[in-house]
């Protein structure tokens, strides 16, 4: 028997991949310029400005939770009928459709078609500045479908329906509008009425939308690429702080707004503490990005000259963001390492944080700056600097490669030829470590010393000191894990502390063999990942079993 049109079952293509929703007369896609008129719009409140940053951008409710990103807000649908309504609401030539699948499949309507149908109905109405009557009586409909049916929504469709609504162009009053609403408010807990909020305009709308919960937690880079675009009036210290804090937090890095981070430093030096310079220099050494700004080094150094007794913690926090830079001022150097710098910090609370931090940077001014001649980190003051593995790292573990890496490391070579989790002088803790002879065998770590000396035993008189010799025949090989969170977000570019330990590493004479992310992702299986580990130790001439010793 012949389908009457419009009900489950017919042909229709796939949706175009990447649509988004657009609003009347422009794309709904939260571009740039769009989120910033948003953020600058003429007239907003905080509990409004909130509103709209609630949710993140909309996502196709038909995708499915990636292995590194975060999952689709409320799921997905299951496959089914139900989905295929998604597909034909998706493909909707006209509003006026879009209401026909709705009305004529009343079993297979679930509660996350709608926000799908408002989605596709911006789309539809992007390409008309002012949609014919026959359209409107369809927009009609469609509210009134939404209406009739929001009691049975959940708390997440009511939101994305309200976003959707309100990026739509309805107005405040609009019965769908006030539906919604009333039924947001239905289903939140009873609470006082908050007071009465000023409206904010300029620098305080921005500094209220960067202090958004669901900001500071989601790494929203389109509104952040929006933010460089702001008036230079409305970015004030407290708003380029909460930029340079997110931008660190989330690994953004952003090159245009790292600029206006620096600029906005050179230009403001006089009105800041070394307390906001440390903020607004954080993400520049963790993201290992040094700013074209050609003042941004002067400017640093004239304000720890100026300000550097007064806050000791702020100072050692600066010039561990340019020690990832490898840009170390020697003025600012001898003045922390100085004694009396040292006797004011012994007897603070951050007296331990300080000494980690002092430990690293006297680490730095001996491999990299052989021509210091100021004083120094006494000897009874240093401490190991990474002990241990990074905070990240055990957070992260149950998506680390290190223990199949050391399953397969175990099988290769067996147990007693390679060392996991070891922390070497100075104080950085090593993926793993094997000790390998001069003619390439792979040696037992117990009958070997695992450790380079530090200092490093000093070099003949013009040779460089990221030269270091040593008289031990035997060889230190370290693998490095390059994870996926040891890099800036979708960049090849490793963090400031990561690059840091690899090059602090290849100095002291370890020979690095990195392993990176995209390389172990790629085996399947243990016995792949053998065959893996087994091609980058033979590179490097490594020989192992019964020919190897």
């Amino acid at each position: 028997m012949r389908r009457p049109r419009g009900e489950l079952g017919s042909r229709a293509p796939r949706p175009t991949e990447g649509a988004t929703c657009a609003g009347p007369g422009e794309s709904w896609s939260p571009s740039p310029n769009s989120m910033l008129r948003v953020l600058l719009a003429a007239q907003a409140s905080a509990a409004q400005l909130s509103g709209l940053l609630l949710l993140p951008p909309i996502q196709p409710f038909c995708l499915g939770p990636s292995k590194w990103g975060d999952r689709p807000p409320g799921g997905g649908p299951r496959a089914g009928p139900a989905q295929g309504l998604q597909r034909l609401l998706e493909q909707a030539r006209s509003p006026g459709e879009l209401v026909r699948w709705l009305g004529q499949n009343p079993t297979k309507v679930r509660a996350h078609h709608y926000p799908v149908a408002l989605r596709r109905l911006g789309q539809l109405l992007g390409s008309q500045p002012q949609p014919p009557p026959v359209e409107q009586t369809s927009l009609q409909d469609l509210s009134q479908l939404i209406i009739r049916n929001c009691p049975s929504f959940d708390i997440h469709t009511i939101h994305v329906c309200l976003h959707l609504a309100v990026l739509l162009g309805f107005p405040s009053d609009a019965p769908l509008v006030c539906a919604l609403e009333r039924e947001r408010r239905f289903r939140l807990p009873p609470k006082p009425p908050p007071p009465l909020q000023p409206v904010l305009r300029g620098g305080q709308r921005l500094e209220a939308a960067l202090s958004c919960p669901h900001f500071l937690r989601h790494p929203q880079q389109h509104l952040i690429r929006s933010l460089a675009e702001a008036r230079p009036e409305e970015l004030t210290p407290h708003v380029m702080v909460r930029l340079a804090q997110h931008l660190a937090r989330h690994r953004l890095r952003e090159p245009q707004l790292l600029e206006a981070i620096a600029h906005f430093l050179v230009v403001q030096e006089a009105q800041l503490s070394s307390k906001v310079v440390q903020k607004l220099v954080l993400p520049f050494g963790r993201l290992n990005y040094f700013p074209l700004e050609q003042q941004f080094m002067p400017c640093l150094e004239r304000i720890l000259a100026r300000e550097a007794g007064a806050a000791p913690l702020a100072t050692v926090n600066i010039l561990m963001s340019l020690c990832q830079l490898q840009c170390l001022p020697s003025r600012a150097l001898q003045f922390v390492f100085s004694p009396s710098f040292i006797s004011h910090i012994s007897g603070t609370p951050h007296a331990p944080i300080v000494r980690r931090y002092l430990s690293l940077l006297d680490t730095a001014v001996e491999l990299e700056l052989p021509g210091y001649q100021g004083p120094r980190l006494p000897r009874r003051q240093k401490v190991p600097i990474f002990p241990q593995p990074l905070i990240t790292d055990r957070a992260r573990c149950k998506y680390s490669h290190k223990d199949i890496v050391a399953e397969g490391l175990r099988q290769l070579l067996g147990e007693e030829k390679y060392r996991q989790d070891l922390t070497v002088p100075p104080g950085y803790c090593t993926d793993f470590l094997l000790c390998v002879s001069s003619s390439g065998a792979v040696l037992p770590v117990r009958t070997q010393d695992p450790f380079l000396p530090y200092p490093p035993r000093s070099c003949p008189q013009g040779q460089a000191a990221s030269q270091p010799t040593t008289q031990d025949p035997a060889q230190r090989v370290v693998l490095m894990l390059q994870e996926r969170w040891h890099f800036c977000r979708d960049s090849r570019v490793l963090l400031g502390s990561r690059a840091l330990r690899e090059r602090h590493l290849g100095l002291l004479g370890y020979q690095l063999l990195p392993l990176p992310f995209e390389e172990l992702e790629s085996q399947r299986g243990l016995h792949q990942l053998k065959s893996y580990l087994r091609q980058k130790l033979q590179a490097l001439g490594l020989r192992w079993g019964p020919e190897g010793g």
